[in-house]
């Protein structure tokens, strides 16, 4: 049987590398759990991932490792790699802005 996992995000804090995403964990055992995952800066301001993905990445990181350890991870701090920011981006990409109707398409007479 699985176990009743409550994740919610609480907030960030902007430090001077990084943005630290927090999150509680509640278990249905009435246990409580803080968890920090950071994004570095510099992914921000080289556009790589947005502010307003970035609870979901963490989010997302965050199911994964609770998914991974039966709901008990080893850590509580993680940083978001490269690689997971590519991979969010990869599966989450923005469809090309399309009107309300089609082109319409020119005849030549």
């Amino acid at each position: 049987m699985k176990e009743f996992v409550n994740v919610q995000y609480v907030g960030f804090e902007a430090k001077a590398l990084v943005r630290e995403y927090s999150f509680v964990v509640r278990q249905a055992s009435n246990e409580t759990r803080e968890f920090t995952l950071a994004i570095v800066n510099e992914a921000f301001n080289s556009r790589r991932v947005r502010f307003q993905d970035a609870p979901d990445i963490c989010s997302a990181k965050l199911h994964r490792e609770l998914a991974t350890y039966s709901n008990h991870p080893p850590q509580s701090h993680y940083r978001i790699s490269e690689v997971e920011l590519d991979e969010y981006r990869d599966t989450h990409s923005r469809k090309p802005a399309g009107g309300f109707y089609p082109r319409k398409t020119t005849k030549e007479f």
